[in-house]
């Protein structure tokens, strides 16, 4: 299946996303505010990088001798990797970070400090994901074999225990998207043309892309080795925590957001047409978490209002919390759905429970039950 092939219902209640998009702009023109990033945004721009290279600086260079002091270093590294990723990369490769092209452009392939490429990330996350969120074969958030996280995909035997292994799963996704993930996803974004549509050749992208992850593995990794005087294989072992640190944070931010009992999961029709259009589509597959706590909100890029951010990728996140409340009043006043959970660990636990439930088979039972009662 191709995305072209993809058609979305324009007829379902187009009015919501035109008033709502009309009251949005009204609400920074108005107030005379800037959609991109303002004096909150820089520092914490800074302060998330300075989490990340400052440790890296002082494990190199801070003359250290003990292996748990070495070790802690690598911790905060890996937040300092997820805090890059969440609230710098991300809005930079949606060019919502600056007004400036070049700016976001820049800032967008921090990801490549940290052991990814800003290619695939942007076809997998701003083609893929939040063009077709929650529907079969197309949103690759979903496509992970070794765990269940759509009721579309076939339930295997060892997925009854995946509410017990996917944390640990979890926790290797920067590693994987490191060493394998980013090779992957260029090949198959190539012969599907998706690479071209960015305006990059295959051989452009994977020489990028050798590059990128030889000169990360040398610097932070090589490097210590031959600067520290500590087994490599510690090293290692404190390298792959700093990984597995920053996967676990990653996926415990991004996946309470879809992968829910409240959200939809569609499949695409023959024909290729949806029954709702996009923007009502985003409302039934998208759920908000935490969203009183300033603190969580600021530290994970506001992106605990996911809904904001499907609706209006294009505004930066430190906006999300105001313009939250028209997006509300909206949806409340057209009948469209606003999902919420009140805490980030009502989030998780409706995730694991949902987990849960699709690895036993109990969501299947419960959605055949509903059908036959209607």
């Amino acid at each position: 299946m191709t995305a072209s092939f993809v058609k979305f219902n324009k007829k379902d209640r187009p009015e919501f996303y035109k008033e709502l998009n009309q009251r949005v702009n009204k609400y920074f023109k108005e107030n005379d505010i800037s959609k991109y990033a303002n004096l909150n945004m820089k520092l914490k721009t800074v302060f998330m990088v300075s989490l990340y290279f400052i440790p890296f600086a002082l494990l190199l260079f801070g003359g250290f001798t003990s292996i748990w002091t070495i070790t802690a270093l690598w911790a905060i590294m890996g937040f300092g990797m997820s805090g890059i990723g969440l609230t710098i990369m991300h809005d930079a490769n949606h060019g919502s970070y600056s007004k400036n092209k070049n700016v976001n452009r820049a800032l967008g392939t921090f990801i490549n400090f940290i052991g990814g490429y800003h290619v695939t990330w942007k076809i997998q996350h701003n083609v893929l994901h939040h063009s077709f969120t929650n529907i079969h074969e197309l949103d690759e958030d979903l496509n992970q074999k070794v765990m269940r996280l759509s009721p579309n995909q076939e339930r295997k035997a060892f997925h009854r225990y995946q509410a017990y292994y996917t944390p640990f799963l979890y926790g290797l996704l920067s590693i994987f998207r490191f060493l394998v993930k980013d090779f992957q996803q260029l090949f198959r974004y190539h012969k599907s043309n998706l690479l071209g549509g960015q305006g990059h050749t295959f051989n452009t992208a994977f020489a990028q892309i050798i590059f990128n992850k030889v000169t990360y593995f040398i610097v932070t990794f090589v490097l210590p080795i031959i600067i520290l005087d500590f087994p490599w294989w510690q090293l290692l072992l404190g390298f792959l925590l700093m990984h597995f640190i920053c996967g676990l944070i990653l996926a415990f931010v991004f996946q309470p957001a879809h992968v829910v009992d409240e959200n939809d999961f569609f499949v695409v029709e023959e024909n290729g047409s949806l029954e709702n259009n996009w923007a009502i589509h985003e409302m039934k597959t998208t759920t908000n978490f935490a969203n009183d706590s300033t603190i969580f909100t600021w530290l994970v890029g506001g992106l605990n209002y996911q809904i904001e951010h499907h609706l209006f990728p294009n505004v930066c996140h430190v906006h999300y919390r105001d313009i939250s409340k028209i997006v509300k009043a909206t949806a409340q006043e057209f009948d469209v759905p606003y999902y919420a959970h009140k805490t980030f660990f009502d989030a998780l636990k409706s995730h694991f429970q949902f987990l849960h439930e699709l690895g036993t088979g109990e969501y299947d039972r419960k959605k055949a039950k509903l059908v036959l009662a209607k």
